[in-house]
């Protein structure tokens, strides 16, 4: 019986096990086809990979002065891209070290990586270590969401698996550096290297690639910015991982983490042109739209010159603090003591972490006061303050102005660093604005503008958008109208009390000088010569006159237009004036000469754009009327500049605006001071006064190493005594 038993058992047995395959591979064909379904689903609305060879990353707009300097930049990403070959090969071993050890080997997906971060996080019961790949870590910062769900790391994976098949590893190394978030707004390790450092990614060492290379994990926890403790631990790590891989030896591993991590210093605002630059990108946006000014990479090259900027900055900002001390110490804005800081000598301020140096306007603490100074803490700092440091104030003792604990602003004017000594003088900041323009009459490109003051406290860029009445200024476009109209330089007129059916013009000095020349008349801004003429001439003949100079703004047709009773920008009465130095024609002003896109393709080019106004004659009569004001007229002054300079002052009602516009052979140039509520400036602060030394300060600096430029003046002779006669009748009513 037994044998009968054993056969039946081997036929039950082989039923089961036959049974238990087909249940196996019913499962197995189940969990395939489930498998597939959901790989189909999730494949589904996957991306086309092959599109990266048409992907361009969000890039920086720069624009660049008339020689090549980046002077301005636009983005929502700052990423400078770099080439493979750009790349140093201590960054690629830091990150191959770090992120991916087998990166050059596996097919996307790193198997082992995979089975090794499961074991961490299956151990600590959560998410600790992620096992991608370089080529998922740019399949995610690409394509996907930064969630941490089972769904998106299936995606992740098949889309790795894609860009392996489609690109080579140096291309896939490329777009990882170009493309990562590494903090603070840096994308791409060539603008961290940059941020953080100072550095151009080549010029990296050893321990800076590795801290570079350790921050994509986490940008903000490892900080060295925030976090300098968790940075360098994650740095030496990184380092380790270096030796580890044989990237470097031992020996260059030990002595790379010995060094403490050197960031870059920070630096106070310093921006070159920020009026001219928010000029620019309010045009770019205008014309090209948001995405193309912020991510599009696009090179703009301006007309702005460096060295007139920087004298025109620092011509506006001395103008501007000269004027304000001319009216008073308005004393400290705050008072530590008051606060409840006792301790005055472990007092910190925010703006000394940035830092100091000779010329900068920094905060200091008064921290005690003697008969005739004081002591004053800027930072690690100290300064004796003296009597000539305050000189301006017409305070005997800086104890007649100045408390303990006091916090008021010091320019720097020399530093001992070894004593941790300055000598410096009191400032304050001014709360009166000033604007000024710089223009080439031949090519009419903008070569400097200031709109303010301070740009971080004020957009609002006083040079383009401020409407302000002129006064005298506009006086040499009523001469210039009559000129064309038979006025000659040597006509006179009479400078007497006139009415004009209720208007009585009168003159600044409130005198009347009776027969004049109109060469006086012009240099000593006369007004009612200037309305006598205006009236011979007719107001409705002016203004289409006007017009042509480019002078777009509301003008009413009254008289006191000759006094000028309109609202104008400066940079229109700098492109106004600029037509005189060049022969009657005026220029368009243009701050673009071309744009080119990322690719390097010409998208604009801007080439001059005249316009005729008045005949060559008119202009060179002119410049050499314009003459006058600074040979014995309201410019006097100019005449410390020793070279040939015209223009004209102008100064409003109650002195609430003074001007002051000008020009050389070879560039115009316009400064204006006033408060933005259009209220007095004070008793004479006049165009001659507040103005004129601020224009001085932007000629003398742009010419200081220039040879005399001479103006052509020769204007057409008067012929006959009888055209004298008659232009001397028509105008000297």
């Amino acid at each position: 019986m037994a044998p009968c038993y054993n056969r039946y058992a081997m036929k039950s047995l082989k039923r089961y096990l036959g049974s238990l395959v087909f249940v196996f591979l019913l499962c197995l064909a189940i969990a395939l086809g489930a498998s597939a379904g959901v790989l189909f689903v999730y494949n589904s609305d996957l991306p086309q990979v092959n599109s990266l060879e048409d992907y361009h990353p969000s890039l920086i707009t720069e624009v660049y002065s008339d020689d090549g300097h980046v002077i301005g930049t636009f983005a929502l990403e700052r990423r400078i891209v770099k080439t493979f070959d750009q790349i140093p090969q201590v960054v690629k071993d830091a990150i191959i070290s770090v992120e991916d050890q087998n990166f050059y080997t596996h097919w996307g997906i790193d198997i082992y990586g995979v089975a090794r971060a499961g074991l961490k996080d299956m151990m600590a019961g959560r998410f600790v270590e992620g096992g991608s790949t370089l080529t998922q870590q740019l399949s995610k910062n690409l394509f996907l969401t930064p969630e941490r769900r089972f769904r998106r790391k299936i995606q992740e994976a098949m889309l790795a698996i894609q860009i392996e098949r489609y690109y080579t590893k140096q291309q896939i190394l490329t777009l990882y550096c170009n493309q990562h978030f590494m903090g603070h707004g840096q994308y791409g390790f060539a603008a961290a290297a940059e941020f953080y450092f100072g550095k151009d990614l080549k010029d990296l060492n050893i321990e800076e690639a590795a801290l570079l290379a350790a921050l994509p994990r986490s940008p903000i926890n490892y900080s060295p910015i925030l976090h300098p403790e968790r940075a360098r631990m994650r740095r030496d790590y990184a380092i380790d991982r270096m030796v580890a891989e044989k990237k470097i030896t031992v020996a260059q591993g030990e002595q790379a983490k010995s060094h403490p991590i050197k960031l870059a210093e920070k630096q106070r605002s310093d921006e070159l042109a920020p009026y001219f630059v928010e000029e620019i990108r309010r045009y770019l946006e205008k014309k090209y739209g948001n995405y193309a000014v912020l991510e599009g990479g696009l090179k703009v090259w301006s007309t702005l010159n460096v060295d007139a900027q920087k004298a025109a900055n620092a011509a506006v900002r001395a103008g501007l603090r000269d004027y304000d001390k001319r009216h008073g110490w308005r004393g400290a804005e705050r008072n530590l003591v008051n606060e409840g800081v006792q301790d005055l000598t472990t007092a910190e301020l925010p703006d000394w972490k940035l830092p100091i140096r000779t010329n900068d306007i920094v905060p200091g603490v008064v921290l005690d006061l003697n008969k005739t100074g004081a002591t004053v803490k800027l930072g690690a700092y100290q300064a004796q303050l003296t009597p000539q440091d305050i000189a301006w104030t017409k305070a005997k003792a800086a104890s007649d102005i100045l408390k303990r604990g006091d916090v008021a602003l010091f320019m720097i004017r020399s530093m001992n660093p070894a004593e941790r000594k300055v000598e410096v003088n009191l400032e304050q900041k001014p709360q009166v604005q000033g604007s000024m323009v710089a223009i080439k009459p031949q090519t009419g490109e903008v070569k400097a503008m200031v709109g303010g003051y301070d740009f971080d406290e004020s957009k609002f860029n006083r040079a383009t958008q401020s409407l302000r009445q002129t006064g005298s200024s506009f006086k040499p476009f009523v001469y210039a109208a009559a000129i064309d109209n038979g006025l000659r330089l040597d006509d006179t007129i009479v400078d007497t009390p006139v009415n004009f059916g209720g208007y009585s013009p009168g003159n600044y000095d409130g005198k009347f000088e009776g027969t004049i020349g109109i060469r006086h008349a012009f240099a000593e801004s006369r007004n009612v010569p200037a309305v006598k003429i205006l009236a011979k001439l007719g107001v409705q003949t002016l203004i289409p006159y006007v017009r042509r100079f480019g002078i777009t703004s509301k003008m009413d047709p009254v008289l006191p237009l000759a006094l000028g009773a309109a609202d104008v920008t400066l940079m229109e009465m700098v492109s106004a004036y600029s037509t005189f130095p060049n022969d009657g024609v005026r220029v368009v002003p243009q701050m673009i000469s071309r744009v080119l896109d990322f690719e390097g393709n010409v998208l604009e080019e801007n080439l001059p754009e005249l316009r005729d106004v008045i005949p060559s004659e008119t202009a060179r009569t002119m410049v050499d009327l314009m003459q006058e004001p600074i040979k014995a007229g309201t410019a006097t002054k100019a005449l410390e500049l020793k070279r040939p300079v015209a223009g004209k002052t102008g100064t409003t009602n109650d002195f609430t605006d003074a001007w002051f516009i000008g020009y050389t052979p070879t560039l115009a140039a316009g400064a204006w001071i006033g408060f933005d509520e259009k209220v007095t400036l004070g008793d004479k602060e006049t165009g001659g006064k507040a103005a004129l030394p601020m224009w001085m300060d932007l000629i003398r600096e742009v010419y200081k190493d220039r040879p005399i430029e001479p103006f052509d003046i020769v204007p057409k002779a008067i012929t006959s005594a009888q055209e004298t006669k008659s232009a001397s009748t028509r105008f000297a009513q």
